[in-house]
Parts: C-alpha cells; structure tokens; sequence
C-alpha cells in the first residue's frame, strides 16, 4: 500500500496540498530533459575469483528482538496519508526481529531483519549501517544486510528524510526515526551476540484464505502463461518458512507470505503491528510463552513474517476496507494473522528440505530514472529507457479496497484522471517524446523524481542461502511482477521457482513495481509505478546481473548509496503540557476498575498521566495487570498484549489521561498499573512516576 493514499476524510486540507503542489511542478514537468540523452547502463560484473562460494557443512544463526515502536501521541501515521489520522494510542508494540547468518565453511554471514513499520528508508539504512560499521568494522556491510519492512499502515509516520513521506504527518520526527533506528540495530546486535551452531530448512505450505487480487482488472491483462500460474483466483497462496533449529529445538523461522498490512483501517488511531504482527506475536508469545519485557536477551523463540511480491495482495477479502472475513478490522487482524501463523507452522511441520550450499550475496545501487534496458528483457524486444519518477492520477485515486479511496476528483484506470493533470501530462509528453515512450499512458500528477522528493537511486539485492534466493527489492511488487523476477534467478540458476522469493520492502522505499501489461492499465498500482512502463524489465535486467554474478563468482561493483536529502523538521507535538488539574498527581487512579468482572468481558481503568511521547519506553512497558497468587503479583499483561489497548486523551485530569482497558482471560484477583514520565518545569528533565488501581476480581 502506497503510503499516500488519499483518505475520504479531511478531503479539503488533502486537496489544498495537492493542487498547490502540483502547480508549483508544472515548470518542472515542462522542463523534464530528454530520458533517451541520460540513459545509462547497469553497472557489470567484474572478474573475481575470490567470491566463489565454498559448499558448507553447517551453519550458526543468531536470532534477536528489540522494540521499534515510535511516538503513540499526537503524530501522523504512515501509510493511508489520512490527515486526520495521528496516533492516539497504542495496541501492540511493534518490533525488529534479526537474524545473523554464518555459513561455517566460508565465514561469510549474512543478516535478515523484519521490522513492523511502514517502509524501510534509506535514510533508516544508512544509519544503521554505518552503527553496525562502528561496531563491527567490515563484518557487516551493504551487500550482507537486507533490512526489510513489514508495511503495516498502523505505526507512527515521519522517519523519512524524502519529504513526500511527511507530507501528511507533520513533518520528520526524530522520536520515532531514533526508535526505529536504534531497534533495528539493537535486534542485529543480540542477533550476532546469539550465534550458534544450527541447522536450517526449508518448508512451502499454502494459504489460500489469507489475501485476495485487489487489482483484478490490470491483473488479467498479463499472458496467460503467467496468470495460469497463480490459478483462477489470481492469487499467491505460497508460504515459505525457513526454520532454524539448535539443538534438535526450533527457536526461529522466517516465514515468507504475500499481504498487505493493511487488516486495520484508516479510522484506526492505536499502534499496531496489524495482521504479521499477530502472526509473529502468537508464535512467540502465546505458544511460546516468550516475554519481551524480561527475555531480552534471550527470547527462546524468534518468528518474523516478512514480505514478499504484496503489491496487489490485500487481507481485506471483502475487497473494502476493514472487511473480510468479518466486518470487525480488529478480528480480521487476528484471523490473517492467525492463518499465516498456520501456514508457517505447517511449513515447519512437512517434509523439509535441509539447507545447504554456502551463503553468498550481491547488492548494486542503481539509479532507476536512467537505465537502458536491453531488447532481451523488454515486451517488443526493442531497447527501452526508464525515466524519472513521478506519481499518475491514479495514485491519487487510492486504493479503494485497503485505503478507503482517493480525492472523488480522480479515480482508477488510464481514463479516469483530473482535466488538469491530463493537461500537465500532454504538455509534458509533447516537450519530450522519450518521456512518453516511458510513461505513457499515465497522467503526470506529481513528478517527484524532477524536484527529489522521492528516492531513485535503489539498492538492488540477491542473497542465496544454501538453496533459497531472496530477491530484495524497495518496492511493492505485484505477484505477476514477482513471478518474472524469480524466473530471471530461475533461468541463470537452475534453482526452482519455489525456492526463490522477492522479498519486497527491502533496504528503501520507491513504491510499487507492476509489469508493463499491468502498468498500461493505470489502476492505482500502476499509477505508482515511478519509473515507467519499463521499471520491472530494468528490474529483471538488473537481477539477472545479480544471478549470474553469483553463479559464476564474479563480483559487482557497489556503487554509491542515495545521499541524505533536504527534509522538513517535524512541527511540535499536540500536546505540549504535562501539568495536571489542581490537587491531582501523575499516576492517581481517575477512574477505578469495576469490583467484579467477567472473562471475556473488558475491564478499564483511567489514570492521570503524561505524554508517552517523553518516554517510549522500550523493552519496558507502560501497563502491567497482575495477577495475585500464593508468592505476590505476577505479571499476565502488558502494552504488548493483543488483550491490552491503551489511548491517551485530555480529560479529566485537565492534563492528559491514559485509558487502559484489558480483556482478561481467567478468573483471578488483579490489580492494573501505569508507568510514565513527566516533563519537571522549565526543562530540568523527566520525573518517573506510576500509579496502581485497587485490586478488583475475575470470575
């Protein structure tokens, strides 16, 4: 899901921002040079024989968790680009889950990691890297790191330096690109401190009640060859699941599945990890008994659910926002995730096949507004050029079956856009003709390549694990488009299909990639094809260098990263007091919990509190629910429960209140707590307090 898709609500303020910013680009747009003068190639393989791998006999895996959850009050979210729609409370925390791999033959390593935010940015990247090089010199580096997104549209907005991302959020905030930054890391670096030796398989179930084609019409116009693939229903049920086991137990996987994020709704304003989310917190948590606030360092189990080609892939079976299987986006989160959670365990459960080989990677920068792509990978068989990235009407349309719909201006489809951007559009083709070769038939509403808004030098990344290849691509990937990146891998290889994935979302953002077919379509996942009609032939020329680099030992040159751009600071938070109504304290019980109470039924306290934006609290909490027993209060729930919600509002307080509400389970005596930190006056640093109810029973 684009993270600017248009939101029915706040229509008038979306709007403004649009028309203001499309006028100060019709000079650009006029002004667009000549794609066909740029154009460049690919960079190519350079002989090396000390890149060849060396089959292993074994592995050691490390596996690690920390907490990336960003600020829960007052700040936009990423994903919807719902102006109305800024964070007001907190569900479930979302986390990174790492994995370091070491082939111990070789010594090469590789690390994984699957983190519950929107997108990966570059910005996000390179400050990890360059924290893992201050700490483990050339151990990790760009072609060995594959960070990767879950693209939950539920999280705290505003860690981009692209200030297209922060357009709807408030700006770039810094509390929640540190949080996202240092829990990346912080997983990586408990990863590396857990290596040890493992065996690694491969399991492939299917799921075929987890995601629905959202994009039906632009899907049926591919070759029926491709679509044969995926059966009458359009869809990639394909569940992969690498298990990791040390010592005959299985204590990690990485399960690959294609869905959108997308289970919660615009009208959502409490963090969450949405449907993956579940799915890697159910493995963990509830069959695992794993707690993250005391176990660390060593969870004992470590489940990530990452991506793979989701672009037209939604959880939504009802094809509208929220709905499907039922009309309540909060059970939907849990069934889609609970389905890939069986999905996984059943690929853990079949027959497997054991992992080896050795372990290589490879990772190319490339710039994708001027790549020649040669007749071999193009539709016609005619050399063709990408050119600079820019947004169709059509991506201002929205996604009608996850977002909710667009601006009522625009709608999907080639022929639906605005008069306005249909003008912009032929003025532009008619000043360069190799800009229409490119991305015509799309209607120019944004082109943000022209004025940086928008990253278009792109890390491009092969990994191969033993006998699984992992494509990592910044981008949505349409499952069409997938399945011809993966027969590219397949043809140099000779490794079989299903043992070769994209894994989208990865390493940067630059929305989605749909094939040319596809594209000519202009629903709004073509209409967000940045770079043209010919983006996924670039991409497959570009992969099967990848390919053919590892198979043959050969390296490639890295190339330069994308530079740190100009971005707007983030505006202040919402609320800016954390001073409370006379006579009142941080952590007084406003509101008690009902004496007696079902199982089931939800129990809800109030406390007087402050901006849990001035302590994020991570590998902590700010609510425990405590159970009495013979040896004192244990704790059974925490902010990281799916049973546990908290939202934070002024009220009576006359500062701000925390309402935590909890749905318990089994009878019992409890008592519920709150933790926070408030600002002291005139900036002298943060106060700890907290606040318990009284002690109230379950039955």
């Amino acid at each position: 899901m684009n993270p600017l898709t248009p939101s029915t609500r706040r229509r008038p303020r979306l709007l403004v921002a649009l028309s203001a910013l499309g006028l100060a680009l019709v000079t650009a747009v006029i002004n667009i040079p000549s794609t066909s003068a740029e154009a460049t190639t690919t960079p190519h393989a350079t002989a090396a024989g000390t890149s060849t791998p060396t089959s292993g006999t074994g592995w050691l895996a490390g596996r690690g968790i920390a907490d990336v959850t960003g600020e829960p009050l007052g700040v936009g979210m990423m994903g919807y680009a719902d102006t109305s729609q800024f964070t007001e409370g907190l569900h479930q925390r979302q986390r990174s889950r790492a994995f370091v791999i070491e082939d111990r033959a070789s010594g090469r390593r590789f690390v994984h990691v699957t983190a519950d935010i929107g997108m990966i940015f570059s910005n996000i990247r390179n400050d990890v890297m360059d924290r893992l090089a201050k700490t483990y010199g050339d151990t990790y580096g760009e072609q060995n790191v594959m960070l990767t997104a879950t693209h939950t549209h539920a999280g705290a907005a505003g860690f981009s330096h692209y200030n297209m991302y922060n357009l709807f959020s408030g700006g770039q905030h810094e509390g929640t690109e540190s949080a996202i930054v240092d829990g990346i890391f912080r997983s990586i670096v408990r990863a590396h401190d857990d290596l040890a030796p493992a065996e690694l398989s491969l399991g492939i179930s299917e799921v075929d009640d987890a995601n629905v084609n959202r994009s039906r019409e632009a899907y049926d116009r591919n070759p029926a060859g491709d679509k044969a693939f995926f059966g009458e229903r359009g869809t990639d049920t394909q569940s992969t699941t690498m298990s990791i086991r040390r010592n005959g137990k299985l204590d990690g996987v990485i399960n690959w599945f294609p869905v959108h994020a997308t289970s919660l709704p615009t009208s959502n304003k409490l963090i969450s990890p949405d449907n993956k989310g579940y799915a890697e917190y159910h493995w963990e948590r509830e069959a695992r008994g794993v707690d993250y606030v005391t176990d660390s360092d060593d969870p004992g189990m470590v489940s990530a659910f990452a991506q793979t080609n989701a672009g037209d892939m939604s959880p939504n079976l009802a094809l509208k926002p929220g709905t499907g299987p039922t009309d309540d986006p909060f059970k939907n989160t849990r069934i889609i995730g609970g389905r890939q959670y069986q999905g996984a365990l059943r690929g853990t459960e079949a027959t497997q096949q054991e992992l080896s080989g050795g372990l290589d990677s490879r990772l190319v920068y490339v710039d994708m507004s001027k790549v020649e792509v040669g007749r071999e990978f193009t539709p016609d068989g005619k050399v063709h050029h990408t050119c600079k990235a820019a947004l169709g009407a059509p991506f201002a349309a929205g996604s009608t079956e996850d977002g909710g719909g667009g601006l009522p201006i625009f709608k999907e489809g080639k022929d639906g856009g605005n008069p306005v951007f249909d003008l912009i559009s032929k003025i532009a083709y008619t000043a360069s003709p190799a800009l229409k070769a490119c991305q015509a038939p799309k209607e120019i509403a944004l082109p943000v390549g022209v004025v940086g808004m928008v990253q278009q030098k792109l890390p491009v990344q092969l990994v191969r694990i033993g006998d699984l290849y992992l494509v990592g691509l910044p981008q949505e990937v349409t499952i069409t488009s997938g399945l011809r990146l993966r027969r590219e891998v397949a043809e140099v290889t000779g490794a079989p299909i299903d043992h070769i994935l994209v894994n989208g979302y990865a390493n940067a953002y630059a929305h989605y990639l749909t094939t040319p077919e596809e594209y000519d379509s202009q629903e709004y996942e073509g209409g967000s094809t940045l770079f043209g009609r010919y983006q996924l032939p670039a991409y497959q020329q570009v992969v099967s260098e990848l390919a053919t680099s590892i198979e043959q030992g050969t390296e490639l040159e890295v190339g330069t990263r994308a530079g740190d751009p100009a971005y707007v600071p983030g505006t202040p938070a919402t609320v800016s007091s954390d001073s409370l109504g006379l006579g009142l304290h941080h952590g007084d019980v406003l509101t008690e919990p009902s004496a007696s109470n079902r199982t089931g039924e939800e129990v809800k306290a109030v406390f007087a509190a402050a901006n849990p934006d001035n302590d994020l609290r991570h590998g902590d909490t700010y609510l425990s629910v405590e159970r009495r027993t013979g040896s004192g209060w244990v704790r059974v729930a925490d902010d990281g429960d799916w049973s546990t919600k908290i939202r934070w509002a002024t009220g009576r307080s006359l500062g701000i209140d925390a309402t935590v509400t909890w749905v318990p389970e089994q009878a019992g005596t409890y008592r519920m707590r709150y933790f926070g930190a408030a600002r002291k006056p005139l900036g002298a640093g943060l106060k700890e307090f907290s606040g318990t109810t009284r002690t109230f029973q379950v039955r």
